[in-house]
């Protein structure tokens, strides 16, 4: 019988490896992220518009108390922070229940006024962005956690991650690539440690009874709401 030379061994390595593999497949290969580390001091940051907006891309919503109740399960959640601008001169905010149901259900809510004005074209604009409230506590809360959940695809958040990730923070992001085009920017899913697609979370905190029927705020047409650096641009 001859040596076995170092290709060899290589190439057994190799086959061994992906039998274990086929034994032993991983049941979802996105919950590493918490199942792995229990004791992780962990915050969540939910930018509210931009994960409604991809949830609903997929065709479901979010049930907020089961959000909760599965990082409280698996992590050490020290706090659930949940961001969203609103149109305050309105005798009724179609958001407003579910605000008022958060902040009553262990989230901590982050709201401002939206802005509103008329472009040189004349057309009525809207706009309120949460970029830098959502920056400003991630920097504070990087002090006290392990681990920073972001439910967002935002790519201006990408040196945000960096930021927090330079003092030994942990970051996952929470988006999807599933829908057309992808509702996470690449920048911000490379910058991460951890990208889990939303798709993934889908089973665990999906609303049951079908999808409700809460309009998006402010109510109109879509481009009569954007972020504030869309103004610049236009």
């Amino acid at each position: 019988m001859g040596r076995i030379g170092a290709k060899d061994i290589d190439a057994i390595a190799i086959v061994i490896l992906c039998a274990f593999s086929a034994m032993f497949p991983p049941s979802n290969p996105g919950f590493f992220m918490v199942k792995d580390y229990p004791d992780e001091r962990t915050a969540l940051f939910i930018d509210g518009a931009n994960l409604y907006s991809a949830a609903r891309s997929l065709n479901f919503d979010i049930d907020y108390k089961k959000l909760l109740e599965y990082f409280r399960k698996n992590t050490y959640l020290k706090r659930a922070f949940y961001y969203t601008a609103l149109m305050e001169d309105q005798e009724y905010s179609p958001i407003r229940p579910l605000i008022d149901w958060l902040d009553y259900n262990g989230f901590t809510m982050i709201t401002k006024p939206t802005k509103e004005f008329t472009d040189a074209m004349g057309r009525r604009k809207i706009k309120g962005n949460m970029d830098i409230e959502l920056a400003v506590d991630a920097m504070e809360m990087a002090n006290h956690c392990d681990h920073i959940v972001l439910f967002s695809g935002d790519g201006d958040f990408r040196r945000l991650v960096e930021a927090v990730q330079r003092r030994g923070v942990r970051v996952t992001v929470v988006s999807t690539i599933k829908t057309q085009p992808p509702m996470v920017a690449d920048e911000l899913r490379r910058q991460a440690d951890h990208f889990v697609d939303l798709v993934a979370l889908q089973p665990y905190v999906e609303r049951s009874g079908g999808r409700p029927q809460r309009p998006i705020e402010p109510q109109g047409d879509e481009d009569d709401f954007f972020d504030d650096e869309d103004a610049v641009a236009n």
